[in-house]
């Protein structure tokens, strides 16, 4: 696998007030939105899906095939300042559109948005959040790579990937892309209206899919919580790597400051013996060696972060995203069902007083007619809710499909922590007979130092 597809990508909170809730987003469609029609197919169009061949519940696919989709980088660009405000702008570069457009934070925002409208029963990862005041280097990097590792789920998401929106995104090169956006989603309905199995999801569910949603989801659940506890852990540990380094670099300049130090001594303190001069000669160079034990400590800290906790928040936020549509899922598609069925038993009990009050016959049909409409309504809210479950399914294969990248993240990690313990043992290993002066006997031989065990007694 190249480079490329292995540069890998917390579910963030809400963005600002000005910006719309990733909730409100996900709602299906009005509950009027016309129903799709069994017996008067579609013809078919480029912006619609295509039926798979077999099983178009199953998913076959593989970990190297989803990562081969496509690899995206986001750079930050040198800060830019506003009329009022400074801005940051990324550099979106994609392997498979061979593209390279520079995207603002809120481009982000418009294209998410999009997506949701468009995708409203598929996983959309989240963004991270936006600070309008305040927004220190170090945030902006930690934006940085979620906004990457956010385009790269999305950019392998099998149907995002097929879909025009993601191609303008990252290849679109004009002014005003958000307008854009908003243009190519709205000509067309979200994926129910324009995939020729939304009408028939149904008949490919499994008869107990109400309970293996429930089983997926609590799995996925244990999942989440045990790859958020190995994040933090891993977190923990690239901390403590740079603080190594830091440590590292401090202690080597403290022994070139002391070997370095130009106070005379008085000649009763030296005697006959030429010690410390010695031994300031020997400290002044360690501040070179220990700078390269702090270089090599830093540097596992880095790979560590870019190849273990990286991937360990890249499978976090997939997690994340099926949590959040499995809440839209029940919040979405079947609380409105849930409402329409109970403003239908409403109409029904009307109908049935103003029989028996033997109201006028315009007003009864008027009734009726109200009751056709909700009655289509609610064929419309069933076959969302069949074709969310339909999606569920597969969304929970390919969570499965991502499974496999535990093997990656503790290849990696295993891998850091060999070549940082080489290398740091090999810097050790030539500083070791550096240090031989430091220990002359008393005719300025040297002498070997003593192990631990030999205390300091000189008997």
């Amino acid at each position: 696998m190249t480079g490329g597809a292995m540069d890998l990508l917390p579910a963030a909170p809400a963005a600002a007030a000005a910006e719309p809730e990733a909730d409100e987003e996900a709602d299906p469609p009005a509950a009027d939105s016309p129903a799709p029609q069994v017996s008067e197919p579609r013809a078919p169009a480029s912006s619609r899906m295509q039926m798979p061949p077999g099983n178009p519940l199953l998913l076959s696919l593989t970990l190297q095939e989803l990562l081969a989709r496509d690899a995206v980088q986001v750079e930050l660009i040198p800060e830019k300042k506003g009329l009022f405000l400074k801005h940051v702008e990324y550099e979106v570069s994609s392997q498979r559109f061979k593209s390279c457009v520079y995207r603002r934070y809120n481009d982000f925002v418009v294209f998410h948005e999009m997506l949701l409208q468009k995708f409203p029963y598929r996983m959309v990862p989240a963004l991270p959040p936006k600070r309008m005041l305040g927004a220190d280097r170090e945030f902006i990097e930690a934006r940085r790579r979620a906004l990457k590792r956010f385009i790269n789920l999305v950019a392998r998401h099998p149907p995002f990937s097929e879909d025009v929106v993601l191609k303008l995104f990252l290849s679109f090169s004009g002014p005003d892309v958000q307008n854009k956006l908003k243009e190519c989603a709205q000509c067309v309905g979200d994926e129910f209206m324009n995939c020729k199995l939304a009408a028939r999801a149904k008949d490919f569910l499994p008869a107990d899919i109400q309970t293996q949603f429930a089983i997926s989801r609590e799995l996925i659940r244990n999942i989440y919580n045990s790859f958020h506890k190995l994040r933090d852990r891993a977190e923990r540990m690239v901390s403590r790597a740079i603080d190594n380094a830091a440590d590292l670099l401090i202690f080597g300049k403290e022994l070139s400051a002391l070997g370095s130090d130009t106070t005379p001594l008085p000649s009763w303190a030296t005697l006959n013996s030429g010690t410390w001069g010695s031994l300031k000669q020997a400290l002044k160079g360690l501040s070179v060696e220990f700078a390269l034990l702090a270089d090599k400590a830093a540097q596992q800290g880095k790979q560590e972060e870019n190849d273990v906790v990286e991937k360990l928040n890249l499978f976090l936020d997939l997690l994340q995203s099926y949590k959040d549509l499995c809440e839209r899922h029940e919040k979405g598609v079947l609380h409105k069902h849930q409402r329409a069925l109970h403003k239908y038993s409403l109409m029904k009990r009307q109908l049935t007083s103003a029989a028996v009050q033997n109201r006028e016959p315009e007003s009864v049909e008027q009734l009726e007619s109200r009751i056709v409409e909700q009655e289509n309504v609610i064929q419309t809210m069933e076959l969302r809710n069949y074709f969310s479950l339909y999606c569920l399914h597969q969304e929970t294969q390919l969570v499965h499909v991502y499974l496999p990248l535990t093997s990656h993240i503790l290849g990696a990690f295993v891998s850091s922590q060999i070549q940082g313990h080489k290398e740091m043992s090999k810097v050790w290993n030539d500083l070791q007979p550096k240090l031989q002066c430091l220990f002359a006997g008393p005719h300025g031989a040297p002498s070997p130092p003593r192990s631990p065990q030999d205390g300091l007694s000189p008997h």
